[in-house]
């Protein structure tokens, strides 16, 4: 029931309208239902030329000018009456029908856009919990099977069951005995069902999660592509896809020998049906008791009922899918994100920072003790370590897309967590580690956080990045397309263009998380020579592997395990003879050794 609560509330806003045409299906059955009883006058009364005793729905059409049936004037009424019925099952069928469909792409684009919004809003250590491919199933096949729950299964189920009583009753007016079998199947069709949704609950369950693996499998190996061919692991990945592709293959055959299985049953329960009453309905006839032009309608009536309880049959077994499809929907949409909203806007275009002995804990694991600094405006702090030292975790906490567990952190002397997400990240320019570029232009890459920047402003941002001269030799300069994550160009032009990007977002916070890693030490140099130059009022914190990149810095973090080791400008740290010291000199070393080695080959 609770997925039904959760598909409901997104389904109410249309129910206005799927009321409308749910009466409009209503008034198509009806013009249905009565064309067997036309049917009836057409053999009782044209073909048989019986008397008329003024029984039957249309028995007003032989009173009057008739007199005694006159067979081809009934005849002439009757059609015209059967084809004024026909137009106008056909129009409202086709009403119904594309009202449906409209309502269900409604209902359909309106979750799929929810589901991307929660998704946008999720922290990263829930959207971790997710792989890939069982989010693309969450947004794209389980929203289109939810939907039709709503626009497709549950009018189905309603306008069956409108048959089904309806038809009851015009066979009950008929002759009561006509109900007999209909009604002592019942009970044996419903404890079929209640069998039959248990057991197509579960396998669909299961045919989900291997189109959820399978999904995974493709999206891993578009994106590692190039990875897969140079361990030429080609057969290893052929491997895993035929793994996956079988289970998918096995899932689906299970279900389609369940759909079988009570195919069989239901059918056999809906031809038993058919079968006593006919014969019911013959007895009677033979008996006097109704008229053969009633057997007739008798039996259209009971194809009827038989027919629709085999469409709830079918619906009821697509159901068991949707409401997998739903309960994964709702248990995403429901997930509470961990980051959660503050009330207060920045106000101020300044960023004082302060963090106040914060730690942070993930899945029972310490990333970040006891951290202290404090960071004015116009500070440039680096922090340096080795990998995993939590570095990265650190930096993305300040926009909070982690929260610390500990202590605070502070934003003009207010603690982040009271701030709007989306002011509190405004102050800031990320260049993340791991760059990515969209498939667009690079202009469209660089103004990203600034879609309506002019060209000139675009340009400029190049320029302080370094990454100027290399656009205007691509084939067609800053309307190049870049393909997708930034495949065919270098890592050092994905890293410059990057930095454009954050440069040109003017935030006064400038956040580089080793996003200089792939540039030569020249290059790194400019680049940072640049920005200082041209952005002197900014805050800059820098993450870097490489030491040489926070040699400037008014202040060095040296991390390690989590913790800040030693601390101060590089001349202190230097003069400390500690880790950091050591690192440098080995990485300055190993530098002066690649130069050399650069110089030997260009002789």
């Amino acid at each position: 029931m609770d997925v039904f609560k959760f598909g409901l509330s997104h389904w109410k806003k249309y129910l206005p309208a799927a009321i409308l045409v749910q009466l409009i299906s209503f008034a198509a059955l009806t013009a249905d239902l009565m064309i067997p009883m036309i049917s009836e006058m057409f053999i009782d009364y044209v073909i048989c030329k019986n008397v008329p005793d003024g029984r039957g729905i249309f028995s007003f059409l032989l009173e009057g000018n008739y007199g005694e049936v006159q067979s081809f004037t009934l005849f002439r009424s009757l059609t015209v009456l059967l084809m004024l019925f026909l137009s106008l099952r056909i129009s409202f069928v086709y009403g119904k029908n594309v009202w449906n469909e409209k309502l269900g792409l409604k209902l359909e684009t309106d979750l799929r856009m929810k589901t991307f919004d929660k998704l946008l809003t999720l922290d990263s250590a829930l959207i971790g919990e997710y792989n890939t491919g069982e989010l693309l199933t969450i947004l794209n096949a389980d929203t289109i099977m939810f939907k039709d729950l709503f626009s497709r299964i549950l009018p189905l189920i309603l306008d069956s069951v409108f048959i089904l009583l309806a038809s009851a009753l015009f066979l009950a007016g008929i002759h009561p005995w006509l109900l007999v079998f209909p009604v002592c199947l019942t009970p044996v069709f419903a404890a079929a069902l209640i069998k039959f949704r248990k057991l197509a609950f579960h396998a669909y369950g299961v045919a989900r999660e291997n189109i959820s693996a399978m999904n995974l499998t493709v999206q891993e190996n578009i994106e590692a592509v190039r990875l897969v061919r140079s361990f030429t692991n080609e057969s290893l990945e052929e491997e895993k896809f035929d793994r996956a592709n079988g289970k998918l293959k096995d899932s689906c055959v299970s279900l389609a020998k369940l759909l079988a299985s009570f195919d069989v049953a239901f059918s056999s329960i809906k031809q038993l049906a058919y079968v006593g009453s006919v014969a019911v309905g013959a007895m009677l006839v033979i008996r006097g008791d109704i008229r053969v032009g009633y057997l007739a309608a008798c039996t259209s009536y009971v194809l009827k009922m038989m027919d629709y309880i085999t469409q709830i049959n079918s619906a009821l077994f697509q159901m068991q899918q949707q409401l997998v499809s739903g309960q994964k929907m709702m248990q995403f949409m429901e997930k509470p994100s961990r980051i959660l909203e503050g009330e207060k806007k920045v106000e101020e275009r300044k960023a004082d920072i302060e963090l106040r002995s914060v730690g942070l804990t993930l899945e029972g694991e310490q990333i970040l003790k006891d951290i202290s600094v404090s960071i004015p405006y116009g500070k440039k702090l680096g922090i340096a370590g080795e990998t995993g030292c939590g570095k990265s975790v650190l930096m993305e906490s300040l926009v909070r897309i982690f929260d610390v567990t500990e202590g605070e952190i502070l934003l003009n002397g207010k603690n982040v967590k009271e701030y709007e997400l989306a002011s509190l990240r405004d102050c800031f320019s990320y260049v993340f580690q791991d760059v990515f570029l969209f498939s667009n232009t690079i202009d469209s890459n660089i103004a990203y956080g600034e879609p309506k920047a002019a060209e000139k402003q675009v340009v400029t941002a190049a320029k302080h990045a370094q990454a100027h001269d290399f656009i205007k030799e691509l084939s067609e300069g800053y309307d190049t397309i870049v393909g997708e994550r930034g495949y065919g160009i270098s890592g050092g032009q994905k890293q410059r263009i990057s930095i454009a990007r954050a440069l040109l977002k003017n935030a006064p916070v400038l956040v580089f998380d080793d996003s200089t890693s792939a540039l030569d030490v020249n290059t790194e140099k400019n680049l940072l020579s640049d920005i200082s130059r041209y952005y002197p009022g900014k805050t800059m914190i820098i993450s870097a592997h490489r030491l040489s990149s926070v040699e400037n810095c008014d202040e060095i973090l040296y991390m390690q395990e989590g913790e800040i080791k030693e601390r101060g400008t590089f001349q202190e740290l230097m003069a400390q003879k500690g880790h950091f010291a050591k690192v440098y000199q080995i990485q300055k070393a190993r530098d002066r050794e690649m130069i050399d080695r650069e110089g030997e080959e260009d002789l």
